[in-house]
């Protein structure tokens, strides 16, 4: 319940402070006196966007702050309670510098203006001409229908069903487009993989047959200089000949040629295994003339491929697997589009289904809507009218996270009439009547706010405008409702009374807003009764009128 409103030098209000109680609270005053500025300076705090020009001429800031008092179990405190708090009052406030900088605040602590609007969400409901024209567009009654039903869960099924159907058609378009690109290059990329294949290369080959080629092109020598060796060391047999002597005296020396002959063994053998090893190293360099040329042959085709695939030859390995797994990619392409295909009809079923159940429960809803609204039309002067909640599913390229259902809101208005659009069925003073009970229904789903009517009685008078009264004052009795009129049967039903006021003073304009009282109260419906002159008679009929009212 909205408990209070303080306003500083905001557009036409210099100060101003405001408190308000349960019940009807009734707003009333001269056109253009400056009762929207009440609703817009309220509004900043429920996060409306702030603009400069909202400043008071000649004052540095703009500041509004209201209070709400918010009952246990309140969607507010679930709010506040994220942010380390629950009280049972919160202080909203808004600040605007004359260069368009904003502030705002919940209970004294910096917030966004988003965490305002959302906050002010669960708080405040604002019914005014805008709502009336957002009544209208039937692109809009579908969420309201779903909001009515309470229909949370199975949108978040259906919402969840499509993104799951959207990816996997997405999935499967891709992997045609993707098939559809490759398959011209099929040709080409067998072509590839065939060559490269029977090149087979490997791994750090090109080093290894470098090093080879090096030793091939200088075989000739290598064989003189390994020639040469082998006669060196077959010539030289001095440590043969030692070992023998010191083994001559061995038995005699008391072991001082031990290491020696030992080491002479030693040397004589690792001479034996290095004549084996240059042995080998001949008959290799010497086994097969056309070893060079076949070497020559790999390393240069080696090289020749990794400069057409502008590649090293140590990447020819990796370019030869990328080459095979596009290829084998259009090999499996068609299996793997079948599997997506599979993927994107079982999505499709799984949103379907979902989007039927989705609704069946709406329909169900609908009815009881088309109930509950068409019980408030007879108290409100529409016993003839009728509303009827119309359900169509839309065509399979509309579908949509919210499912496949058109709604739309129609209203006959008269017996034996068939329903048609809100818009071009009714007259102006119906559908402020029918906006009412529609807002009435609507706003039961929608916990414990402070429900705002902006001038709903636009358009009607007399009985109507008296129903229209009635039904505010039912509606007050369950949630705080304020209400700016200019119909005097709806001001008369208050329980709570203002007065919007302009006066022009140093040249300039200023709103007041004053509480009145039994007598001032008499004063102000005679004078919306009469007009601008005030006579005995209109302050009779407000006599009246606050007569009918009384308990």
């Amino acid at each position: 319940m909205l408990s209070g409103l303080s306003i500083r030098n905001f557009v036409l209000v210099e100060r101003l402070d405001l408190e308000f109680e349960p019940g009807l609270c009734v707003l009333t005053g001269e056109t253009g006196a400056g009762k929207s500025i009440l609703l817009d300076a309220l509004g900043l705090c429920l996060g409306d966007r702030a603009s400069p020009g909202a400043v008071r001429r000649g004052a540095r800031q703009a500041d509004v702050t209201a209070v709400f008092e918010i009952p246990p179990a309140h969607a507010a405190r679930d709010l506040l309670k994220d942010r380390g708090a629950a009280p049972a009052q919160v202080v909203l406030r808004r600040v605007i510098t004359s260069e368009g900088r904003s502030r705002a605040y919940a209970d004294d602590r910096p917030v966004s203006a988003a965490f305002l609007r959302e906050l002010g969400m669960t708080l405040v409901e604002v019914q005014g001409q805008h709502d009336l024209a957002s009544l209208l567009d039937p692109s809009n009654h579908r969420r309201l229908l779903d909001q009515y039903a309470g229909l949370e869960s199975g949108l978040a099924e259906v919402a969840s069903a499509f993104r799951a159907m959207r990816e996997t058609e997405r999935a499967m378009k891709d992997a045609r487009a993707e098939l559809e690109d490759v398959r011209g290059e099929e040709d080409y990329l067998r072509h590839v993989v065939e060559e490269l294949s029977s090149l087979d290369p490997r791994p750090e080959e090109e080093a290894s047959l470098v090093a080879e080629r090096t030793v091939l092109m200088n075989a000739e020598r290598l064989t003189r200089s390994l020639s040469e060796a082998l006669t060196a060391l077959a010539s030289e047999d001095g440590a043969r000949r030692a070992e023998r002597s010191l083994e001559r005296s061995r038995e005699h020396a008391a072991g001082k040629f031990d290491d020696a002959i030992a080491a002479l063994e030693r040397a004589r053998l690792e001479t034996a295994e290095a004549v084996a090893i240059l042995e080998d190293l001949d008959r290799e360099l010497t086994g097969d003339p056309a070893r060079l040329s076949a070497v020559e042959d790999r390393l240069f085709g080696l090289r020749a491929a990794a400069r057409k695939h502008r590649t090293t030859v140590a990447e020819l390995p990796a370019v030869l697997e990328a080459f095979a797994e596009r290829l084998a990619a259009i090999e499996s392409g068609a299996e793997r589009i079948g599997c997506l295909a599979a993927e994107a009809a079982a999505g499709r079923t799984a949103y379907e289904d979902a989007a039927r159940s989705l609704s069946a429960m709406r329909r169900a809803g609908a009815r009881r809507f088309d109930e509950a609204v068409n019980a408030e039309l007879p108290p409100l002067k529409l016993g003839d009218a009728a509303v009827e909640t119309t359900i169509e599913a839309v065509a399979g390229d509309r579908w949509g996270r919210e499912g496949f259902d058109r709604v739309a809101f129609q209203v006959a208005t008269g017996a034996g009439q068939g329903a048609g659009p809100l818009s071009k069925v009714a007259s102006g003073g119906e559908l402020s009547r029918i906006m009412l009970a529609l807002k009435v229904v609507l706003s039961r789903t929608r916990g414990s706010r402070t429900l705002i009517f902006d001038e709903v009685d636009r358009g009607i008078g007399g009985a109507a405008a008296d129903a229209v009264g009635a039904r505010l004052e039912r509606l007050a009795r369950d949630s705080q409702v304020l209400v700016i009129t200019h119909s005097p049967q709806v001001a008369a039903r208050g329980n709570h009374h203002w007065l919007i006021s302009k006066a022009i003073g140093g040249g300039r304009a200023t709103t007041a807003v004053d509480r009145l009282d039994t007598e001032t109260r008499r004063e102000e419906l005679a004078r919306m009764l009469a007009g601008a002159r005030v006579t005995d008679e209109a302050r009779a009929a407000a006599d009246s009128l606050i007569a009918e009212q009384a308990p």
